[in-house]
């Protein structure tokens, strides 16, 4: 099969295209013929070595978080998939960037729900995302209806997935930021109350809010920015880290500061979820094609590239110049 893959870490030079045995199904697990797969951040930080070494078959690693397809062959125990059905996967051992791929039942949905089926395209954009914002909002942010939420990197894309179902969980206002002004019209787009660059976002938030600030932050930065968004939380506010954009140092909060202000600093990880409490991915994804299939959320896709010009969708993401989802066609 083909793939694409890297032996070394480094830049996006280190990429390159891969003929690879097909992969078997082992018990609880399929393989999937995949058409389009999600690219993220993560694969970014695969390929740079901040997870380590290549340590795949033949010392080559394959990105790849999140596919949509269908399913080519069925392992031991697996009954409730056929062989043709159309889903979607995620997958907490990366793989993505090829033509077949073994997942782990756990973390597969099929796109047959009860609203409707998804689209196969729009799907390859949800299972890492999506179930990421519903884990940032519900589970580490608990979100309660009413409440005002400020996600930075507004426009990308866990921050396009958590603008939406923060609607979708009840949220009054949903304020975001981004990195430069040319990301201001497409997030605006996501239906933000509004969308503003984030340096300064303190201030101008306090603005936007009389002085009150938000109830929840979504924080994908870190640094600086994390550190001022601890500042802008009202009562009781809490404030969410899920990555490290800005490749920062370490930072430490007060202990002393967050009592004192009834602030609270959560941290959302979902590879720790999928090791510890895999079922929560699985019944997320479920959720979020469902409200695809209803045409109640959309995944953002900006942009689909051919296998062959995965270095090109990293570019875009690693420089930030890239928004929305980017899509890798394998079709």
């Amino acid at each position: 099969m083909r793939a694409v893959g890297f032996r070394v870490n480094g830049g996006v030079e280190v990429l390159e295209t891969l003929d690879l045995p097909d992969p078997v199904p082992t018990a609880g697990q399929v393989t999937v013929r995949v058409a389009f797969a999600g690219v993220n951040f993560a694969e970014i930080q695969h390929r740079r070595g901040e997870f380590g070494t290549p340590d795949g078959p033949g010392g080559v690693d394959v990105p790849g978080l999140e596919v949509a397809g269908t399913v080519a062959a069925l392992g031991a125990g697996v009954s409730w998939l056929e062989v043709g059905e159309p889903i979607a996967a995620y997958l907490p051992a990366f793989g993505g960037y090829s033509e077949v791929v073994t997942a782990d039942t756990r973390f597969v949905r099929s796109l047959r729900t009860g609203a409707g089926e998804a689209d196969l395209a729009e799907a390859a954009g949800l299972p890492c995302v999506f179930p990421t914002a519903f884990g940032v909002l519900k589970d580490a942010g608990r979100l309660r209806e009413g409440e005002d939420v400020l996600i930075h990197s507004a426009a990308g894309g866990v921050g396009s997935a958590a603008a939406q179902l923060a609607r979708e969980l009840g949220a009054a206002r949903v304020y975001g930021t981004v990195g430069s002004v040319e990301k201001i019209p497409y997030a605006a787009e996501l239906g933000y109350d509004g969308v503003f660059l984030r340096e300064g976002f303190a201030e101008r938030l306090a603005a936007m809010t009389g002085g009150r600030g938000v109830d929840l932050v979504l924080d994908p930065v870190g640094g600086p920015i994390r550190e001022q968004s601890l500042t802008v939380l009202a009562p009781f506010g809490r404030l969410v880290a899920y990555g490290d954009l800005g490749r920062h140092e370490q930072w430490t909060a007060s202990v002393w500061d967050l009592w004192k202000g009834n602030r609270t600093i959560a941290g959302f990880n979902i590879g720790d979820l999928a090791r510890r409490a895999p079922e929560r991915i699985g019944d997320y994804l479920g959720e979020a094609l469902r409200l695809l299939a209803a045409g109640r959320i959309r995944p953002g896709v900006t942009r689909t590239l051919p296998l062959a010009e995965a270095a090109k969708a990293h570019h875009l993401l690693e420089t930030g110049t890239g928004r929305g989802k980017i899509l890798l066609s394998l079709t």
